[in-house]
């Protein structure tokens, strides 16, 4: 469904991934794991031409997508939950789901926005609560939800547990794994128990390339996953 081949991506002259390839089938939910500055989140946004890929391909469900304009690739039916998660701090909860159905044509956003208040029940709870009163977890399943209302095929989701507290964060996780088969998915992610339960397939990266590809069972027996986490 995704594919990287070969991608070089650059921030003005500093090159920051070099040669990446992986790739997402339908319906798998792939982790990419690597310390912070390693290029997990540049492997994203080269996805969604918001960093210079300069080189290399990218492909959705086969078509080159390549340094098409952001907003077409969303059209094609990415979605992103960014790390920063860029709610519109002004809007209610539902204004901010609502937002997020504009462009879905025939789709029943009303339908959408329920089946979010489903999964987060507590959005429902605070649907008429601005988003810049959110705690950063609440903000967080918002970001998430948004994503869903929106005609998406697939997720990138960037840190999603990042900077929350443990029982919020499983909140999160328990989300994002009830999407496991629905929805096809490239998370980036830095607690490993939660890729090892979730995630198909790993793959690691270091200093911008990829250096390993593996299954969660294989990781796990072998520490690799671990090793990459770790600070040295």
């Amino acid at each position: 469904m995704l594919e990287l081949t070969d991608v070089n991506t650059y921030y003005g002259e500093t090159q920051v991934l070099f040669d990446v390839t992986l790739s997402v089938d339908q319906g798998e939910v792939v982790a990419l794991v690597g310390r912070n500055g390693m290029g997990k989140t540049t492997t994203v946004k080269s996805v969604l031409n918001l960093a210079d890929v300069r080189s290399g391909t990218v492909e959705y469900q086969g078509t080159d997508i390549t340094g098409k304009p952001t907003e077409a690739i969303a059209q094609h039916g990415v979605g992103y939950v960014p790390e920063e998660r860029d709610i519109f701090s002004d809007l209610t909860v539902e204004e901010n789901l609502r937002m997020a159905g504009v462009e879905n044509g025939d789709v029943d956003t009303d339908k959408r926005i329920e089946e979010v208040y489903e999964r987060f029940p507590k959005l429902q709870e605070l649907c008429n609560s601005k988003g810049g009163y959110l705690s950063g977890g609440e903000q967080q399943m918002l970001t998430i939800g948004r994503a869903l209302v929106g005609d998406n095929d697939m997720l990138l989701i960037d840190e999603p547990t990042e900077g929350l507290a443990p029982l919020i964060a499983d909140d999160v996780e328990d989300a994002i794994a009830d999407l496991k088969g629905e929805m096809t998915i490239l998370l980036i992610e830095q607690s490993t128990e939660f890729v090892y339960g979730v995630a198909d397939r790993i793959y690691g990266i270091v200093n911008g390339e990829i250096v390993y590809e593996g299954d969660p069972e294989n990781a796990r027996d072998t520490g690799d996953v671990t090793d990459l986490l770790t600070v040295t």
